[in-house]
């Protein structure tokens, strides 16, 4: 279990290192029950906005992490949506795969996210062949913002809570 939460604080660090934007903030109605973190933000000047909630099981172990980043994009600067995704499945992969574990990730496919067209893919990581976690990255770009959702967390509160998410990323106004 210690290894678990080990993992999902990698996790969280790498999200942290794919941050992104803070004007307009989008509005996410985080799941009943999520406990809503702080996250640090960039200055005004920086285009960062990153929101995050975390489920914990009855002991109060974080089971699932929620983390929305959005950035502001330069005018004119066109964003290689597939490229982003791709980078950012090599490094949690890199990560996974440096505490240990083994991940598999699907093929980047279509998705929506909100009002937007998206690119997404997840990733089934193991240990020793038995499935611990599973992450999935959903990213999108409208007009100057670039938008990641991301979540993961151990594999049976993972597959229990997927209403919970589809809820929250069929809310999300961006």
């Amino acid at each position: 279990m210690n290894r678990v939460c080990k993992s999902l604080s990698v996790l969280i660090g790498v999200l942290s290192s794919v941050a992104i934007a803070h004007a307009d903030a989008p509005v996410m109605t985080w799941p009943a029950g999520w406990q809503v973190e702080e996250v640090p933000q960039g200055d005004a000047a920086s285009g960062v906005s990153r929101q995050r909630a975390v489920k914990n099981d009855q002991g109060g172990t974080p089971v699932m992490v929620m983390e929305l980043t959005m950035t502001q994009v330069e005018s004119g600067h066109q964003v290689n949506l597939e490229g982003v995704l791709l980078e950012m499945r090599k490094s949690v992969q890199k990560d996974f795969f440096q505490g240990g574990y083994q991940s598999v990730c699907n093929r980047i496919h279509p998705a929506t996210l909100s009002r937007l067209a998206a690119l997404e893919t997840t990733c089934t990581i193991t240990q020793n062949g038995r499935h611990v976690l599973s992450q999935t990255l959903v990213a999108a770009v409208d007009a100057d913002k670039a938008y990641v959702l991301s979540y993961a967390g151990q594999a049976d509160a993972y597959k229990t809570s997927q209403d919970e998410i589809e809820a929250a990323r069929n809310g999300l106004k961006l």
